[in-house]
């Protein structure tokens, strides 16, 4: 029971910071100016720009975090049986 209770703090951390980071603005000078002349002009392309990038952004991350927490759960789980093997 402990452990699924860490779990679910763990990924409602992870997504609320997910979540809380919508207004960061991550762009090259030229993407900004394209983008900031298009919404001056009425258009929607850089907030589009701007979810892309945020999306690319944490791709990374999420493929390391879950590569992390198999290599974690295996590791651990050897453990585990190594030490009801001793004596």
């Amino acid at each position: 029971m402990k452990k699924i209770n860490k779990i679910i703090v763990v990924l409602m951390l992870t997504m609320g910071a997910m979540f809380s980071s919508y207004d960061t603005i991550a762009q090259c000078p030229m993407c900004k100016m394209t983008a900031e002349s298009n919404l001056k002009n009425g258009g929607t392309t850089g907030k589009g720009l701007n979810a892309g990038i945020l999306y690319m952004l944490a791709l990374p991350y999420t493929l390391l975090g879950t590569f992390g927490f198999i290599w974690w759960k295996n590791n651990r789980r050897k453990e585990e049986d190594e030490v009801e093997v001793l004596p």
